[in-house]
Parts: C-alpha cells; sequence; structure tokens
C-alpha cells in the first residue's frame, strides 16, 4: 500500500485522472449515442439487470463519470466507487441523468482494492473499461467481488483481450506468442501469464481461471470496440 494507504493503481488514478482529464472525458459521455460499442455495452447491462427480480442493489466499480448509470433498470441503490475525486465530481452530473432510474445513488471515493462495503451487500457488481485495463484484474479483485455479492448474484465485467490491437505488437510480445504456442503445457502457462502482463489483460481462460472457484461463469464473449478487443464476461456468484 502507498500513500494515505491506496494502492498504487488508486494513487496513479487520482493523479492521472484529473480535473481537466475528467472533464474532457464526462464531454464525451455527452457523444454517447454515436458510439456503437458504448450502446452496446448499456444493452448488455441492461439485459444483466432484468436476469433479476426487482428492486436490487448494485455497485459500479470504477464508476468514472457515471456513463453507465442511466442503462440501469430495477435499481433500489447505486454505488458508484472510484479513486479519482475529479471523475467522482463530474459522476454528480452524469449523462442522461434524467434517464436514472435508481432510488439512491451514493458515490464513494474510495481504493477498489482496500474499501470495504460489508459481505453480502450487492445482487449486481459491474464494471465497464476498467479491470485488466487501468488496474489488474486478479484473485484480490475476484475475492473483493465474491465476499460483497449476495449468493447467486451477479458479476458483469469487461477486460482488455491480450490479443486486442491496442497492444503494441513488441518484440518480447511475438516472440512469447510464438513460443507459447510450442512449448510444453507446463512452460506455455507460465508464457501466457507474463503475456497477461501482471493483470493489466485478461482472456476466457484467465477469466475462467480466476472465477472458476467462487463463480459459474453465464456468458463470455469477445467484443471489440473503438479502444480495445474486449471479454465480456457475466458470472453468478455460488451459493456456497
Amino acid at each position: 500500500m502507498t500513500g494515505a494507504g491506496l494502492s498504487r493503481w488508486a494513487v496513479k488514478a487520482s493523479t492521472l485522472y484529473d480535473s481537466a482529464y475528467a472533464r474532457r472525458y464526462r464531454a464525451h459521455d455527452d457523444e454517447f449515442q454515436n458510439s456503437a460499442p458504448c450502446r452496446r455495452f448499456a444493452d448488455w447491462l441492461r439485459q444483466v439487470c432484468l436476469t433479476f427480480s426487482p428492486p436490487i442493489d448494485v455497485l459500479d466499480l470504477g464508476c468514472g463519470t457515471g456513463r453507465y448509470f442511466w442503462a440501469l433498470a430495477g435499481v433500489h441503490e447505486l454505488v458508484g466507487i472510484d479513486a479519482s475525486p475529479a471523475m467522482l465530481a463530474e459522476a454528480r452530473h452524469p449523462y442522461n441523468a434524467d434517464g436514472i432510474t435508481a432510488g439512491v445513488v451514493t458515490l464513494v471515493e474510495g481504493d477498489l482494492f482496500g474499501h470495504e462495503f460489508g459481505p453480502a451487500r450487492f445482487d449486481l457488481i459491474y464494471s465497464i473499461g476498467v479491470l485488466a485495463e487501468h488496474v489488474p484484474f486478479d484473485a484480490a479483485v475476484v475475492a473483493h467481488v465474491s465476499k460483497w455479492l449476495k449468493p447467486n448474484g451477479r458479476f458483469a465485467f469487461t477486460t482488455v483481450h491480450p490479443e486486442s490491437p491496442s497492444i503494441p505488437r513488441t518484440l518480447k510480445r511475438r516472440v512469447g506468442r510464438s513460443l507459447a504456442a510450442v512449448a510444453p503445457r507446463t512452460l506455455e502457462r507460465r508464457i501466457r501469464q507474463r503475456l497477461l502482463s501482471g493483470g493489466l489483460y485478461a482472456d476466457e481462460a484467465q477469466i475462467q481461471r480466476l472465477m472458476s472457484a467462487a463463480f459459474t461463469i453465464e456468458s463470455l464473449f469477445e467484443f471489440e470496440s473503438e479502444a480495445h478487443l474486449h471479454c465480456c464476461c457475466v458470472a453468478r456468484r455460488k451459493a456456497a
């Protein structure tokens, strides 16, 4: 932990995502209807909500400017957590605010690796464009989410796939991919873990590996946005 008990990822977010960045990001939200990938993410999130009997309690993990708050359905309380106070300031007047139907919206400035919500608080936890992109997707994140979800609650999230065209094709990555294709299984796994860059990328196999103990994966597919090739996953927390 660093800087007032924050992880280095939270320190990075609170430093880089300053007021100027947050204003630019929020301005981009207003172009939502021009972004087919954003519309698809919103539709996907709404469909996940509709798998529940309302009302539900929801956590947006790394909520940023609250871009997808309006897409939720049947929500009693919506909690958004983010390490950047500037992004949270913009989330107080999010995109399509008149379309938000949640009964209560609570914004929390905090570190998703260190904040504590308590056990079995939420029916749905979602995270779009954060995990395996700006912060690692790893066993610690899965453990937190598993603890915070009610039994049979759902975790809907995106990651950046390690084969995304947005990732620089460095010599090391090219060599690593070539070696993984012909290496013995044990060595292949080690190479592929290196290609995941400490959790900053995650493919289907890594998601299944991390989630299998506590979750049942209900859907897992690849999706390409303007920025990345993503994995999109919906997983249900096991009851016991």
